[in-house]
């Protein structure tokens, strides 16, 4: 289990440890294919799947940002559903990024009440994505913006981000304080070293 403040002098992976983006999706495969099911909504077809994958790779050079990394975040997200529903707090987040405000979905409905939308569009899938990746605006909560905020160019910079996009900051030198989901990041450094359907073994919100 990871603690600290996400580098690699408190244990955390380097990003020569990562696995290759063609290796995380095929390792991830099998649970995009049935990701829809916690949603009470039709599985992907291959063609959403397909332009799932495209999707990423399409954002990630467009953004500079790693597919791997967004690939991390959307399977902690939604694990890859492209009819993933919209969760409501103080503020809407829909889609396969759970997006901060985000504009895409394929399921306007709730978890309880699905409401979603096949085939999903492959217009809907890129912009689902790039909501999460760029599409807050100047400030917002989204992949670009909290990198910029993690104030570092070390690999703690992906950790640190992780954390901010899950909860608006990072609190002091230890990513598993604050608010939200307090082994977020934790969990991001897992999956891109290998992490897909196993036991989760961070015990930060009472887990294994």
């Amino acid at each position: 289990m990871y603690t600290g403040d996400g580098t690699t002098q408190s244990g955390w992976p380097s990003e020569s440890s990562w696995m290759s983006f063609d290796e995380a999706w095929t390792s991830n495969l099998p649970t995009i294919k049935s990701s829809c099911t916690q949603f009470h909504t039709e599985n992907n077809s291959d063609e959403e799947t397909s332009n799932l994958k495209s999707s990423i790779l399409s954002v990630a050079s467009s953004t500079n940002i790693d597919s791997r990394f967004i690939l991390a975040i959307l399977m902690q997200e939604s694990k890859g559903c492209v009819r993933a529903p919209t969760t409501t707090y103080e503020f809407s987040n829909p889609g396969l990024m759970q997006s901060f405000q985000g504009t895409h979905t394929c399921n306007p409905g709730t978890q309880a009440a699905p409401q979603g939308v096949s085939p999903c569009p492959q217009s809907e899938i890129l912009g689902m994505i790039a909501d999460g990746v760029n599409g807050a605006g100047s400030g917002g909560t989204d992949l670009v913006n909290s990198l910029q905020k993690a104030g570092c160019e070390d690999v703690s910079k992906y950790y640190k981000a992780a954390r901010i996009y899950n909860s608006g900051s990072v609190t002091g030198d230890d990513l598993g304080l604050g608010v939200a989901t307090h082994c977020y990041a934790a969990d991001i450094a897992n999956r891109l070293t290998g992490w897909t359907s196993a036991t989760c073994l961070c015990t930060l919100d009472g887990g294994a």
